[in-house]
């Protein structure tokens, strides 16, 4: 039996496993099973992989895309580039491989859905942690000039405090990397002002339980157009099946 899995502290929302799961139904893959683990911390993945023999491949997901990073034997110089990984490659003698396909979704999900690029397209980039990291160095590599937002005063970037109606009117693409507005807690959404968000506003939401969070909600009334996870996700999965099965 291969398992595959994923860690994080809180998976409640995960479709993970449902899209796994039915991946090795279409493929005719008896032999493989996914599997959710809630880890109290990141420094809990060696006692789980000794309890879970086996495991030959994890996805990372919050908060723990930056803390398993000590806990790898190698990390590829594309994951290494930008900071965080969310693919976990368990190799036959037992070498963990770090991996970033967040990247990848993102990027071509983005390519779909936002067609404008280049210094006159700039975009704020909701959250600080490694899913924002995969999101910049995506948006670098596509030519958009980003800004980041975060909660804590004197970090890099803007605080949510100077998202003025003037700073949204300049960045016509707001992309949400924080879990607010996850399921359960389905009423919550970043802190904007909303009002200045206009039909010329894209917001993309990395969040896809629910289907529309309220980030969204609030740019649909204003006629922005809005995008959620969903694709990302399916995407970066399909980037990690590959390389768990040595085809990337």
């Amino acid at each position: 039996m291969r398992e595959f899995g994923l860690i994080g502290r809180s998976l409640g929302h995960s479709f993970s496993q449902t899209y796994f799961t039915q991946k090795f139904l279409d493929l005719g893959l008896a032999d493989c099973r996914y599997d959710l683990f809630e880890l109290p911390t990141a420094a809990e993945l060696p006692a789980l992989l000794r309890a879970h023999q086996g495991l030959r491949g994890l996805n990372v997901t919050v908060p723990y895309k930056q803390d398993v990073l000590p806990l790898l034997d190698e990390v590829v110089p594309a994951a290494a580039r930008i900071g965080a990984v969310n693919v976990i490659d368990v190799r036959p003698d037992g070498r963990l491989v770090g991996h970033n396909t967040d990247y990848i979704g993102f990027r071509e999900s983005l390519r779909r859905f936002f067609p404008a690029g280049g210094p006159n397209t700039p975009a704020l980039v909701l959250g600080m942690g490694g899913a924002a990291k995969a999101v910049e160095a995506a948006l670098h590599d596509l030519g958009i000039p980003y800004q980041r937002v975060g909660r804590r005063p004197g970090a890099p970037g803007l605080t949510y405090a100077d998202l003025t109606p003037a700073v949204l009117a300049a960045h016509p693409l707001i992309v949400n990397t924080t879990p607010v507005g996850t399921f359960p807690h389905v009423a919550e959404a970043p802190d904007l002002p909303y009002g200045a968000l206009t039909p010329g506003h894209f917001l993309y939401d990395l969040v896809y339980n629910p289907r529309e969070t309220a980030f969204m909600a609030r740019g649909l009334a204003a006629g922005a157009q809005v995008k959620n996870g969903y694709e990302m996700l399916c995407l970066q999965a399909e980037a990690a099946w590959d390389i768990w099965n040595g085809v990337s």
